[in-house]
């Protein structure tokens, strides 16, 4: 088997693992190189290059904060390495970008130009859904539409159907979940509200809400503070979840919840783009 075929394959394992990675393609050499056209490597999101080959230190570095950035916006990029004398013909120095290529420069003894595209690969998003209540089932089947990895967390005897998820879970313990970017919501509407508040809050999320009102809430609050629960921890769960769009229906409470989780998921990548386009 060959390297390049070493590495498609194990592109193919860790996304169905839904692990994040970054592969970066060489595309273009000119003069000698190390690694040539259609060389590629996958970048873990430590930054460690665990299969491939893209040529050595002259590259790497460059390839390396390219991942890095790829990784915290969710942007494609191209990296084009040249030598100085090279990059003073185009009137840019190593570190600038133009018409979607940031430059570096080779300071090895090749003097070799290489174009490297690099690609972030993403897992799907996490949306954690605990409760079976109509809310919660049309959330889920909602949020699959827009790509997300859905589990629903309820206990068996509350389900009138049979849930649009990707896991399904029976009760409220979580165990392990993919490592991604993730959403938590809570939509028991009265039915196990303090077990799946409580398993919310000790899950690890960008993300809390709870579908209910604030008195609710702050009902809830107040039992599980008494149990011991941390209060900080409690306080950052929006109550009520979603956006304040006049919805009524489940289905329109469901799309106003997943309009605020976009909104949360989005903001990252649009500060990191705009960041870009200033540069």
């Amino acid at each position: 088997m060959t390297a390049h075929v070493e590495v498609l394959d194990l592109v193919a394992q860790m996304k169905a693992a839904e692990r994040a990675f970054v592969l970066a393609t060489v595309v273009r050499t000119v003069s000698v190189t190390a690694a040539k056209a259609g060389a590629k490597a996958i970048i873990a999101a430590d930054g460690t290059i665990v299969a491939g080959w893209i040529g050595g230190g002259c590259a790497r570095g460059a390839v390396l904060k390219a991942a890095r950035e790829a990784l915290a916006d969710g942007e494609p990029r191209m990296v084009s390495v040249q030598p100085e004398n090279l990059l003073a013909e185009l009137g840019v120095r190593a570190g600038d970008s133009r018409d979607g290529v940031r430059f570096a420069s080779n300071m090895c003894p090749s003097k070799g130009t290489m174009d490297i595209f690099v690609e972030p690969v993403l897992p799907h998003p996490s949306l954690v859904i605990l409760g079976a209540s109509p809310v919660a089932l049309s959330l889920a089947a909602q949020a699959r539409t827009l790509g997300y990895h859905v589990t629903l967390a309820a206990r068996s005897a509350d389900l009138t159907a049979q849930p649009d998820a990707d896991t399904i879970i029976d009760g409220y313990q979580l165990g392990e979940l993919n490592e991604a970017k993730r959403f938590v919501v809570v939509s028991t509407q009265g039915k196990g509200d303090e077990a799946a508040l409580r398993a919310a809050v000790a899950t690890k999320a960008d993300y809390h809400a709870f579908v209910g009102s604030r008195r609710k809430m702050a009902s809830l609050r107040a039992r599980l503070i008494a149990e011991g629960a941390n209060a900080g921890a409690i306080d950052s769960v929006k109550a009520p979840a979603g956006l304040d769009l006049g919805a009524i229906t489940p289905e329109e409470i469901a799309m106003s919840i997943l309009a605020e989780i976009t909104r949360e998921r989005r903001r990252g990548q649009r500060a990191a783009n705009q960041a870009a386009t200033r540069e």
